[in-house]
């Protein structure tokens, strides 16, 4: 985001000096993570990076009551592929993307070292991985 010029980007991490860290690389503001909630006024696009929501994690909590009607909301997690944030992010209207496009996409470089071909990832992929499980 910060590469693609998002002039107001927000860093919310559980650990403040990693948050700071990662918020100074990205010349980001760094919110703490007891504000999160706060930290979505105005927001655009709110991506949940975490592990927080999936399969075997404590669940993800946040207040959504600031979050604009027409941000995007995506979940870096896909398993489950539809997380509670997801669930709660539709409910509210806002137009939600799941984790297994950021998953097939970050295999493609795997594949490509172990079998010599870059794979695509298309519609007919994300249907083949959805009915395999």
């Amino acid at each position: 985001l910060a590469d693609a010029g998002v002039a107001d980007l927000r860093i919310v991490n559980r650990t403040q000096a990693r948050g700071e860290a990662v918020a100074a690389a990205a010349a980001a503001t760094f919110v703490p993570w007891e504000r999160r909630g706060a930290a979505l006024g105005g927001a655009a696009l709110l991506v949940n990076a975490t592990t927080l929501g999936m399969t075997g994690a404590p669940p993800l909590e946040l207040p959504l009551a600031d979050l604009p009607a027409d941000a995007i909301v995506t979940d870096v997690v896909y398993a489950p592929l539809q997380t509670a944030l997801l669930r709660e992010a539709r409910a509210r209207g806002n137009t939600t993307v799941d984790g297994l496009g950021m998953l097939l996409h970050q295999a493609r470089p795997g594949f490509a070292a172990w079998f010599g071909a870059e794979p695509q990832v298309t519609s007919e992929l994300r249907a083949f991985v959805l009915g395999s499980s």
